[in-house]
């Protein structure tokens, strides 16, 4: 196998080292080889970048530390992307829906809208297409609908190590008379 050549090796580095970038010095250390050199390899690269067309990425100088980038001539591309449904928050039923697979799985459609009270069918796609659920199986009776449970994205999405870090759900009982008069209006009495 072929040594990759010292731009190569920056790049690979820029890409690991993400939005904080590196300083001259740091990639010196790393692959042991001067400042200067280091320096003459970074021009070299960012002259490869800002004169290809085919690149859409460049470097930039940050704080004394070098950062890869996108150009600026793909920021309309890139706005499309951010706003593209994907990137969107999600939405409060598909946060409700994703809470009860969470704490409730393996899960079918017709219980989450049972604990709902709303059908649930376009939500739950959405949370599969964004790869935050998956099905699980199916239930073995009559109809054999299909079982909904979180992923290892989902983990990930909401920075868990594993399901036993969810927060713990109230109780039931424990939820005070102010605020059942705060649903149910005072009128009730209580016994």
């Amino acid at each position: 196998m072929t040594p990759m050549k010292t731009e190569a090796l920056i790049e690979s580095i820029l890409y690991v080292a993400g939005e904080e970038g590196i300083s001259l010095k740091e990639l010196s250390d790393v692959l042991e080889i001067s400042k200067e050199e280091i320096r003459e390899s970074v021009k070299n690269l960012k002259k490869d970048y800002d004169e290809n067309g085919n690149r859409g990425l460049t470097l930039l100088d940050v704080a004394e530390r070098i950062v890869l980038a996108t150009k600026k001539e793909a920021e309309p591309a890139l706005r499309k992307y951010a706003q593209a449904p994907f990137m969107t928050p999600l939405s409060k039923a598909a946060l409700e829906i994703l809470a009860i697979i969470a704490y409730k799985q393996p899960i079918t459609r017709v219980e989450i809208d049972h604990i709902r009270g709303v059908q649930s069918g376009g939500s739950l796609q959405k949370l599969v297409l964004r790869g935050l659920v998956e099905e699980k199986g199916r239930v073995e009776g009559p109809g054999r609908p299909l079982l909904y449970g979180t992923t290892s994205y989902f983990l990930n999405y909401f920075g868990l190590n594993n399901l036993s870090e969810l927060p713990e759900l109230p109780e039931e009982d424990t939820v005070s008379q102010q605020e059942i008069d705060l649903f149910y209006g005072s009128s009730l009495q209580h016994e």
